[in-house]
C-alpha cells in the first residue's frame, strides 16, 4: 500500500500490527495463569501446577516442531499458519472446559503444542530490513505488556462476570478473536524488504535441514555457550510470569492490578532502549550493545534482589525491576541479538530458526525449573524459590554472556582481518557461501 512507502508511517504501522498480533495470541495462552485453582489438586498436587507444566510441556514441543516448520515456511503461509495454530490453541482451551479434571489436563497441553511456533512464523513478516529494530521492539514489548494485560483481563473478567476458573482461559481468548484478524490481516500489508534493506542486512529465506545443521556448525561454541545463558534466562523468567500471582502472594501483595502496572513500565523502557537500536547502523557495534545490554540485565536482577532482601526496596518495585532486569536479557535474544549476528557476518539465513530453537531449549529448562520446584521442592515457598533463583542467574548468566561474546569479538575480528588483507579495506566478511 502506498502510504506504507514512508518510512516513519512503515515502521509505525508494522510495530503496532506485531504489537496487537502477540498480544492477542496471549490471551489464548496466559488466561490460565491469573488464577490459582486453590483448593484442587491431582495426586496431592496444585491442580495449577499440573496444568502449568502440561502447557509449557505442549509449548517446549512445539518450539521443536517448529525448529523445521519455521524456517521452511514460504512467505505466502505465515498469516494462514497464525490463525491455524491460534485457532487451534482456543479449541484446548474450550476442551478443558468441557472435560472434567483431571483429564482435562491433556487439553492445556494441546493448548501450548501449536502456540510455540507463532513467534518464529511473526518473526518473517519483520526480519531483515533497516528498520527490523524498531518493528522487533514493537513485538518483544507485546510480550512483556501481554502477560500482565491478560492476568488483568481475566481476573477482572472473573469478578464482574462470574466467569469459573475452568472456563476463564476460553472465554478470555474469546475476547480477542477479533482484535486478532484485524491484526494478522495488517501484518499481510507489509511489504517485502528492499534490495536496500538485504544490502544493510543480508538476504533472509527459508532454511532446508542441511542449511540449518551448517549455521551451527559455523557458529557452534558461541552458539552453545548462548544457548545456556539463554536456557537459565528463560526458565527463571517464565517461573516469574507463571507464578507471578503466588510470589507476590507470598511477599503479602494482593493487587492483580500490580501486573499490568509493572509490566507495563518495563515494556516501555524495554521499548525506547530496544527501538534506539536502529539508529546504529554498524551490525557488529549494536551487537556489542546488545549484549552489553543483557550483562546489564543479569546484573539488575541479583543486584535489586539482594537490595529487596536487606529491606532497601518495597516489593513493588523490587518485582517491577527483576522484570526489568530478565526482559533486558530476555528481549534481544527474541530477535535482534540473532538480527545483528546474522547481519555482522552477512550469513545468508532466517532469525525465525535461530529463535525458535533457541526457544526450544529455553522452554525445556523451564519444563526442569517447573518440575524441580513444584513435583521435588514443593515445601519450599515460591517467594524464596525466586529469591535464591535470583542470585544463581545473576552470577551464571552473566558470566555465559560475556564468554559468549568473547567467542563471536574474536572470530569477527578474524575474518575481517582476512579480508582486510586480501583486499586492503575493511569490507563486512562473508562467512556463507
Amino acid at each position: 500500500m502506498r502510504f506504507l512507502r514512508h518510512p516513519t508511517v512503515f515502521v509505525l504501522f508494522g510495530a503496532i500490527a506485531a504489537f496487537c498480533t502477540y498480544a492477542c495470541m496471549y490471551a489464548f495462552r496466559k488466561g490460565i495463569t491469573a488464577v490459582t485453582f486453590e483448593g484442587v489438586a491431582f495426586a496431592g498436587i496444585s491442580y495449577k501446577i499440573w496444568l502449568i507444566t502440561a502447557q509449557v510441556l505442549g509449548y517446549a514441543a512445539s518450539k521443536r516442531i517448529g525448529v523445521k516448520v519455521v524456517s521452511e515456511m514460504s512467505p505466502g503461509r505465515r498469516a494462514l499458519n497464525l490463525l491455524l495454530f491460534i485457532g487451534l490453541s482456543e479449541l484446548a482451551l474450550l476442551g478443558f472446559a468441557l472435560v472434567p479434571a483431571p483429564w482435562n489436563i491433556v487439553f492445556l497441553f494441546l493448548n501450548g503444542l501449536p502456540l510455540g511456533m507463532v513467534y518464529g512464523i511473526m518473526l518473517g513478516f519483520l526480519e531483515g530490513r533497516r528498520q527490523t529494530d524498531a518493528l522487533v521492539a514493537g513485538l518483544t514489548a507485546s510480550f512483556i505488556f501481554a502477560s500482565g494485560f491478560v492476568k488483568t483481563v481475566a481476573l477482572t473478567i472473573r469478578a464482574d462476570w462470574g466467569v469459573s476458573e475452568f472456563w476463564l482461559p476460553f472465554v478470555t481468548g474469546g475476547l480477542f478473536v477479533v482484535p486478532l484478524l484485524l491484526s494478522v490481516y495488517a501484518l499481510t500489508l507489509l511489504p517485502p524488504p528492499t534490495a536496500e534493506d538485504q544490502a544493510l542486512r543480508t538476504e533472509r529465506k527459508p532454511m532446508n535441514a542441511g542449511e540449518r545443521k551448517a549455521f551451527v556448525r559455523n557458529f557452534g561454541p558461541g552458539l552453545v555457550l548462548l544457548l545456556i545463558s539463554y536456557v537459565v534466562l528463560s526458565a527463571f523468567r517464565d517461573f516469574r510470569d507463571n507464578f507471578g500471582p503466588e510470589i507476590l502472594k507470598d511477599a503479602g501483595v494482593s493487587n492483580p492490578g500490580i501486573f499490568a502496572k509493572t509490566e507495563t513500565l518495563v515494556a516501555v523502557g524495554v521499548l525506547v532502549v530496544m527501538a534506539l537500536l536502529q539508529r546504529v547502523t554498524n551490525n557488529f557495534r549494536a551487537f556489542a550493545l546488545l549484549n552489553g545490554i543483557m550483562l546489564l540485565g543479569g546484573l539488575l536482577v541479583g543486584f535489586s534482589t539482594w537490595a529487596y532482601s536487606i529491606g532497601l526496596l518495597t516489593t513493588g518495585t523490587w518485582f517491577l525491576l527483576t522484570g526489568l532486569g530478565l526482559y533486558m536479557g530476555y528481549v534481544p535474544c527474541n530477535g535482534l541479538y540473532f538480527e545483528r549476528l546474522v547481519a555482522s557476518f552477512r550469513y545468508v539465513s532466517t532469525v525465525g530458526f535461530i529463535v525458535t530453537l533457541a526457544d526450544y531449549y529455553g522452554y525445556m529448562g523451564s519444563v526442569a525449573v517447573l518440575l524441580y520446584k513444584n513435583f521435588g521442592h514443593a515445601s519450599i515457598s515460591y517467594l524464596d524459590f525466586f529469591v535464591n533463583g535470583a542470585y544463581i542467574l545473576a552470577v551464571l548468566y552473566s558470566g555465559l554472556v560475556i564468554t559468549s561474546f568473547l567467542y563471536f569479538r574474536k572470530r569477527y575480528q578474524v575474518e575481517v582481518d582476512r579480508l582486510e588483507v586480501q583486499s586492503g579495506q575493511l569490507p563486512a566478511p562473508t562467512l556463507h557461501e
